[in-house]
């Protein structure tokens, strides 16, 4: 059954302002007007397919706010502009030091295994039991155990 929605164009005059608005607070100046068309593109591509229009601006600005916090996520990911690059220091793998890496290096293998993999690799302890086999209440352990004997033997 074909349902009687308003002509699309409708839809955005009438509704343009409060997205507009929405997007601008939620997602900040520098964002709103990427949100705001990718609001309304993703609007106009599930427009035909919408099964019901009794909603059509709380619709909208559920999609507004979807393309907020994915303007919000991506914003993390994105690097930050700074004005000098700080100076490296000569670090060996992965930019661990090498005092630091020879004191991973005398753990024992599932405590190495768990530090490595949550540092280097960034997995949870849910993660890192299923890589190293075990459950994650041992991951946990291991990686408690790893960081303590390295927070007493290592010094900075």
């Amino acid at each position: 059954m074909p349902m009687d929605l308003p002509p699309f164009q409708r839809l955005l005059d009438d509704n343009r302002d409060a997205v507009y608005r929405y997007v601008l607070y939620a997602a900040g100046p520098n964002e709103a007007d990427d949100c705001f068309q990718e609001t309304w593109l993703a609007a106009l591509r599930a427009y035909g397919s919408l099964r019901n229009a009794d909603n059509l601006r709380g619709w909208v600005l559920r999609i507004a706010r979807n393309k907020a916090m994915d303007a919000a996520r991506g914003r993390s990911r994105r690097p930050v502009p700074v004005e000098a690059v700080p100076e490296q220091a000569t670090y060996d793998r992965n930019g661990l030091d090498p005092a630091l890496w020879s004191a991973v290096g005398t753990l024992p293998p599932k405590q190495r295994g768990a530090v490595l993999l949550r540092f280097l690799a960034d997995l949870d302890h849910a993660e890192i039991g299923l890589a190293l086999d075990c459950s994650t209440d041992a991951a946990r352990r291991n990686l408690h155990e790893g960081l303590n004997r390295l927070r007493k033997e290592w010094t900075p």
